[in-house]
C-alpha cells in the first residue's frame, strides 16, 4: 500500500461513515439556550449606555512645570437621559469637579451637576470641548468646601460652582445611545430573581456578571455616614470599578446602582449592595431640578455614638444647636462648660414622635421619613429631668 493510500485510509477511519459532513456540522455555530439568548441580548442592548468614569487631579510636573491631569480614581456610570446626564456614585468622583467619561470608544469631559453625599449619588453631564465652559486651560473647576455644615454632619460636602449652560445640543454630537430605563419602584423585588451587573471592574470595560437578588431591605452607610435604607443585596460579582454601574433586572431596566461590597480583601465575596432605584430617582430628580438635594434637618451637631456609649448614655447627645436653626429656636441645649471649666452635657435626645432613639442611625431613619416644615415631638433628657420640645424641621440648605 502506498503512503498516499495509507493516509486516505486513516482519514476515512477518523471521519467515520459521515465523512466531511460531520466535520462541517462541528464547525457550525451552536445554538444558545433561551436563558443564554436573554443574557446576550440584554448585554448588547444595555452596554452602549454604560460608561466609564474617571476623576482627574491636576498636578504640576516637577520637571517641566506643566499642568498635568492625573487619574486618581475610576468607576462606572450609566446614561440617564438624552441630554447627556450620567448617574454614578458620589464616591467615584471623590469631590473632584474634573471628570472624564468614556462613552463607547470616545472620551468626553463632564461637569458635575450635583451630588447627594447622603445617598452616595452623583449626576454628571457630558460637555463638548468648549473652553468658555471649563476652567483655566480646560482643567475644570475645583469645588469649594464650606467650613461648617447643616445638620451636624461630620463630613464636608463639596459645593460645585454653577457652570454656564451648554449651548450646543448634546444630542447632535454625542453617539446615538438610548438612556437605560429605570424601574419606578423595587418594592416588588423577590429574593431569587435574576439580576445583571455591568461595569468596569479593575479597568476592564463593559464586564457583565450575573446573579440573583440575595436580600432586600438592607442598610449600609453612605460616604457621609448617613444610612442608606432599602438597599438590594446581590451575589452578582461586584469589584472595585463596578461602583456607579447599573444593576439590571431581566427586562434590562435599572433596579439599583452597584455601590459596595462586603469583603475583608476588598474584592468580590458574593455579597454586593446596590442603592435601590426609588432612592436613585428621588435624588437625581432633585439634582437635575435644583442642583442639590434638600432634606429636613434639626440643625444640631451631636457626639459620635461611641462617645455616648462610653458615658453610659443611651440616645443622641447634642453638642451644639446652630443659632437660628430649628433646634435652637425650640430651646434644645448643647454641651458647654461651666465657670470652672467642667463639662456640662447637653440635651440627650431619647425619642422622636414616640420612636426610641438609641443611635444616630435611628435619628436619620426618622428624618428620612419626615418632611420640611413638619413639627416633631422630641423627648430630651436635660440633667436629671425629662422634657418635651416641639421642633419644626427646616430645609438642609437653610
Amino acid at each position: 500500500m502506498t503512503c498516499a493510500a495509507s493516509l486516505a485510509c486513516a482519514a476515512s477511519l477518523l471521519l467515520g461513515p459521515y465523512g466531511s459532513n460531520a466535520a462541517h456540522a462541528m464547525s457550525q455555530a451552536r445554538s444558545f439556550t433561551a436563558e443564554e439568548s436573554t443574557t446576550i441580548n440584554l448585554f448588547k442592548k444595555a452596554t452602549p449606555s454604560v460608561v466609564s468614569v474617571t476623576n482627574l487631579a491636576t498636578r504640576r510636573d516637577a520637571f517641566t512645570m506643566n499642568m498635568m491631569e492625573i487619574p486618581q480614581g475610576a468607576g462606572s456610570g450609566f446614561v440617564w437621559d438624552k441630554e447627556g446626564h450620567i448617574v454614578t456614585n458620589a464616591h467615584v468622583i471623590n469631590e473632584s469637579a474634573n471628570v472624564r467619561v468614556t462613552l463607547g470608544q470616545d472620551e468626553y469631559m463632564a461637569r458635575v451637576v450635583g451630588v447627594d453625599m447622603d445617598k452616595d449619588i452623583a449626576v454628571l453631564q457630558v460637555v463638548l470641548p468648549q473652553p468658555a465652559q471649563l476652567g483655566p486651560a480646560g482643567q475644570g473647576v475645583e469645588p469649594t468646601i464650606p467650613a461648617t455644615m447643616p445638620g451636624g454632619n461630620t463630613m464636608p460636602r463639596p459645593v460645585y460652582p454653577k457652570l454656564a449652560p451648554v449651548t450646543t445640543p448634546l444630542s447632535q454630537d454625542l453617539p446615538k445611545v438610548q438612556p437605560l430605563c429605570v424601574q419606578l419602584s423595587v418594592d416588588n423585588l423577590e429574593v431569587g430573581q435574576r439580576v445583571y451587573a455591568i461595569g468596569n471592574p479593575f479597568g476592564l470595560d463593559h464586564t457583565l456578571t450575573t446573579g440573583v437578588v440575595s436580600g432586600t431591605g438592607r442598610e449600609i452607610q453612605s460616604v457621609s455616614g448617613r444610612p442608606i435604607q432599602g438597599v438590594i443585596q446581590t451575589d452578582a460579582a461586584i469589584n472595585p470599578g463596578n461602583s456607579g454601574g447599573p444593576l439590571l433586572d431581566s427586562s434590562g431596566c435599572v433596579i439599583g446602582i452597584n455601590t459596595a461590597i462586603y469583603s475583608p480583601s476588598g474584592t468580590n465575596s458574593g455579597v454586593g449592595f446596590a442603592i435601590p432605584a426609588d432612592t436613585v430617582r428621588s435624588s437625581v430628580t432633585q439634582i437635575l431640578e435644583f442642583g442639590k438635594v434638600v432634606r429636613p434637618m434639626l440643625g444640631i451637631a451631636f457626639a459620635p455614638d461611641q462617645a455616648v456609649e462610653a458615658l453610659g448614655v443611651k440616645g443622641i447627645m447634642v453638642l451644639n444647636a446652630r443659632e437660628g436653626g430649628p433646634a435652637w429656636k425650640a430651646g434644645i441645649v448643647g454641651t458647654s462648660r461651666d465657670e470652672y471649666g467642667r463639662l456640662v452635657l447637653g440635651d440627650i435626645i431619647r425619642t422622636v414622635n414616640g420612636t426610641v432613639i438609641r443611635s444616630s442611625t435611628d435619628l436619620y431613619r426618622v428624618l428620612d421619613k419626615a418632611q420640611v416644615g413638619e413639627t416633631l415631638d422630641i423627648e430630651v433628657l436635660r440633667g436629671s429631668s425629662t422634657e418635651h420640645v416641639n421642633v419644626t424641621l427646616a430645609p438642609s440648605d437653610a
